[in-house]
């Protein structure tokens, strides 16, 4: 899933493509054959697997230059070490890949909180929809004031829809920067923070004049709003929060479990270059 996904993406961006497999030969030895002198042969069998994921993405996407690396350690730190000097890390959400990321959502957490990378992609849920709009979290901080940028990005390029999704707490606006919160100044909550929503995007939406742009304020969480939102995207974007604890963002920690679509986490770097 998440193969396919990177494969799809890079031949998009036309840029190359690193297969990376994490392993732990003494754990597969003592699972599989019993004898830590197999380890030659556990990494054999890595490198196999790696090169059987690059024919596949030759097939999936021809104009991509693929390279593969089987590097002996646990996921997250293999892949944190990998993604170093990459613009994009793509990740699965569960183990079912049999090519990306063998780990569970914590390894996914892990690198998507972790990794120098100025994007971050954890493939869940309908990873193959190619219809439906990019989804962005806002709420007037800086990171999702970068997470826009990089959706309207992905908008322009995909020729879909952008939905801007902003959510508050019913009795009180939630924590946006001041141009939203003064959007609720003389009105009822909902009105005024959409009214400022608008506003809010304007520049955006006068740098990507093509892409369409929708409007959603409601009730509740974010995290939950922006999965219900999910079920009818391609692309849900959300910012990483500089300096906050491995995920401890409960809206990226409740897309990475629940989204029903890919989930794009963007730092503060979006140059495109190579996945």
């Amino acid at each position: 899933m998440a193969l396919w996904w990177a494969a799809r993406e890079a031949q998009r961006r036309e840029v190359p493509l690193t297969v990376v497999l994490a392993y732990n030969w003494r754990t597969l030895a003592t699972r599989l054959l019993g004898d830590h002198e197999f380890e030659e042969y556990i990494r054999d069998l890595a490198v196999a697997i790696v090169d059987a994921a690059m024919a596949e993405v030759r097939t999936i996407a021809p104009r991509v230059h693929v390279r593969g690396e089987a590097s002996p350690g646990e996921p997250a730190p293999v892949l944190l070490e990998a993604s170093d000097g990459a613009d994009m890390v793509v990740v699965g959400s569960r183990g079912g890949d049999r090519f990306a990321c063998h780990g569970t959502g914590s390894v996914s957490a892990h690198v998507a909180a972790e990794t120098s990378c100025p994007m971050t992609v954890v493939v869940r849920g309908r990873s193959d929809a190619n219809t439906g709009p990019v989804i962005v979290g806002v709420d007037g901080s800086t990171s999702a004031d970068v997470a826009t940028g990089v959706a309207f990005e992905e908008a322009a390029s995909r020729r879909c829809a952008l939905r801007a999704v902003l959510a508050y707490s019913g009795w009180m606006p939630p924590r946006p920067a001041n141009a939203l919160r003064a959007g609720c100044a003389g009105a009822p909550i909902r009105a005024g923070l959409e009214a400022a929503l608008v506003d809010h995007l304007a520049g955006w939406r006068h740098k990507y004049p093509d892409v369409q742009v929708g409007y959603a304020v409601g009730r509740g969480s974010p995290g939950a709003l922006l999965t219900w939102w999910s079920r009818q995207a391609q692309l849900v974007t959300v910012g990483r929060r500089s300096g906050a604890a491995p995920l401890s963002d409960s809206v990226g920690r409740q897309l990475i479990r629940h989204a029903d679509c890919p989930v794009l986490i963007a730092g503060t770097d979006t140059q495109s270059g190579s996945a």
